[in-house]
């Protein structure tokens, strides 16, 4: 029978101690403080026995894994159930050092009540302990599925009515009577306080490019049963309200997973350039696919320069397919690269973004890949040797917070780095080797990383990149923004986000 399991100092200094039968503190104390006294160095055992009890141990680094057992319990037994204490705790614990150890304690006491029950050894694996602790339900996801269904069907119908009163302030006009208290894309006049109340067809119908989603949270021991826990419900309702066009300010003291763009010197004409990308390649070359998505949202603050036109200016030469807006004079756009409404009397909207223009891109050539990445796997015995290097291939980028995300294979500890340009981060309750480059332009256009650790090549994919640019892919922009009478110059600013949606070497 297993009395204890113990992770204890060289001194006999308990840090954290699971008793499997009933015992005293002061009995396990003192049975951790004879430990260290009863071994005897010369010895290539690494089980010691007194008059009542066997210790079977494991060296770790500074500390000792110690299991406490009766003299008639299984030496073999107890010896397997120690290896997959000590694969436990590097699960749970980054360094094993005891201010560690004492921070996740109770996240090893619950792994280790999965392995010992009452005594005895269950039959479990690092991967169904894993599982246990994290409790995922079922019961729970359906749950949300059926909540995100109900939303849909909520959303789908506030469209539908605020279609129907689209057609009745047409009908409204049509009649000569005095239109419903709201207005219209492309109004004449457009007073505030019924901008906050516009419903139109063609807002409705615009669709903003979807937000790339974030990535999983580390899914930790513990994560608790909460069906519908209200945290988590306010964060999809936060996230719901990001992908409808909201801006919300996130907590300082929460960890973000997304870039936050510093604050832009908005004037009364305003222009948001977003573009996201969407990449599939091969670990042994080849671009599968990559889609880009850009749009112009157009956010006009100040009644006086509703009426205006903007001139593009497009350099792209990849053949990019562009699409304005329906209201959007398609043929002065063509002939002349100005966007402008089709009745020049008529005025943008106040105080609300208007997307005017966007584009698509869809290939499979190659050298359009903005960021190249080569990961090299290759076995050396019992380890795995890894090299992976990035290179821009698109110089005129500036990408910023570029983090490549390479998985790892689970129980074998950390990575040892060999060479590295920039920096990286182990998270070792995901298994992900995270190599973080603050900066990659066209003077650092290229580096390599290098580390090794136990896998096999396969181990390391699906390969994911993250970053955000200042500059977009297809260099579409907004050169000057002019009067529709007059044509005078009119002061406007200009953000622009490059994203990525997908980012994946498979």
């Amino acid at each position: 029978v297993l009395l204890a399991a113990a992770v204890c100092t060289k001194a006999g200094k308990a840090i954290v101690s699971r008793q499997f039968v009933e015992m005293t503190r002061t009995r396990i104390e003192g049975l951790l403080a004879a430990f260290p006294k009863l071994m005897n160095t010369g010895k290539q055992h690494t089980f010691v026995e007194t008059e009542s009890v066997r210790y079977v141990y494991q060296p770790m680094e500074k500390l000792y894994m110690v299991l406490i057992t009766t003299k008639n319990s299984n030496i073999l037994e107890d010896l397997e159930t120690l290896r997959l204490f000590s694969r436990v705790i590097p699960e749970y614990c980054r360094a094993l050092e005891e201010n560690e150890i004492s921070e996740h304690c109770f996240d090893l006491i619950f792994a280790f009540d999965e392995i010992v029950a009452l005594g005895y050894r269950e039959n479990v694996n690092l991967a169904q302990i894993r599982t246990f602790t994290e409790m995922d339900s079922h019961e729970e996801k359906v749950f949300r599925a059926v909540r995100e269904t109900q939303e849909r069907e909520a959303k789908a119908e506030m469209r539908r009515k605020a279609k129907e009163l689209q057609q009745a302030r047409r009908d409204a006009e049509r009649q000569g009577k005095k239109a419903p208290g709201f207005g219209g894309f492309g109004s004449s006049a457009v007073s505030g306080g019924t901008t906050a109340a516009m419903i139109t067809e063609t807002i409705i119908e615009t669709e903003k490019p979807k937000v790339a989603p974030a990535p999983a949270r580390p899914s930790g021991p513990s994560k608790a049963l909460k069906l519908g826990a209200k945290g988590k419900e306010v964060d999809n309702f936060v996230d719901k309200l990001k992908s409808e066009g909201e801006n919300i300010m996130t907590s300082v003291g929460k960890r973000s997973t997304e870039v936050v763009a510093p604050p832009v010197n908005m004037e009364s004409v305003h222009m948001k350039i977003e573009e996201k990308i969407s990449l599939t390649c091969g670990r042994d070359g080849g671009l599968q696919n990559m889609e880009l998505h850009g749009m112009i949202m157009l956010h006009i603050s100040d009644e006086k320069f509703a009426r205006i036109r903007l001139h593009v200016e497009n350099e792209d030469k990849r053949g990019v397919q562009l699409q304005t807006h329906p209201n959007v004079d398609k043929k002065l756009f063509t002939a002349e690269s100005q966007i402008g409404l089709k009745n020049p009397e008529k005025s943008f909207p106040i105080n609300s973004d208007v997307g005017v223009l966007k584009w698509r891109l869809q290939t499979t050539e190659e050298s359009f890949i903005p960021l190249t990445i080569n990961c090299w796997p290759s076995e050396s015995g019992n380890s795995c040797d890894v090299n992976i290097e990035y290179e821009l291939q698109e110089e005129s980028l500036e990408l910023n917070d570029v983090i490549i995300t390479i998985p790892l294979p689970s129980g074998v500890g950390a990575p040892v780095i060999g060479e590295i340009d920039g920096e990286y981060r182990h998270d070792s309750r995901r298994n992900l080797l995270e190599w973080c480059l603050p900066v990659i332009d066209a003077k650092n256009k290229s580096g390599s990383l290098e580390f090794s650790i136990a896998g096999q090549p396969s181990d390391f994919f699906p390969v994911q990149v993250s970053f955000i640019s200042k500059k977009n892919y297809c260099n579409i922009q907004v050169t000057k923004v002019t009067q529709v009478d007059g044509s005078s110059p009119v002061r406007f600013s200009t953000e622009t986000t490059f994203l990525v949606d997908k980012y994946e070497i498979l």
